[in-house]
C-alpha cells in the first residue's frame, strides 16, 4: 500500500462509522466505473468510427450549446 492510501486510511480511522461507509459506498462506484470504462473501449472506438463516418458523409448537425 503506498505512504498516502496509509494516511488517508489513517484518516478515515478517525471518521464516524456512516462516513467511513459513504466514503466506501463513493470508491466501490468509482471501482466500478473504472471496470465498466475500462471494459467498453472497443465499443466506444466502435461508436466514435460510426460517428467519423456520419460527419464525414454530412448526416450529422450541429451541436448548439446556446
Amino acid at each position: 500500500m503506498t505512504l498516502a492510501l496509509k494516511k488517508i486510511f489513517a484518516k478515515l480511522n478517525r471518521m464516524s462509522v456512516l462516513e467511513q461507509n459513504t466514503i466506501a459506498s463513493l470508491l466501490n462506484e468509482e471501482l466500478a466505473w473504472k471496470k465498466s470504462f475500462d471494459n467498453s473501449s472497443n465499443e466506444l472506438q466502435t461508436l466514435a468510427a460510426e460517428a467519423i463516418t456520419e460527419y464525414k458523409k454530412g448526416k450529422t448537425l450541429p451541436l448548439n450549446l446556446k
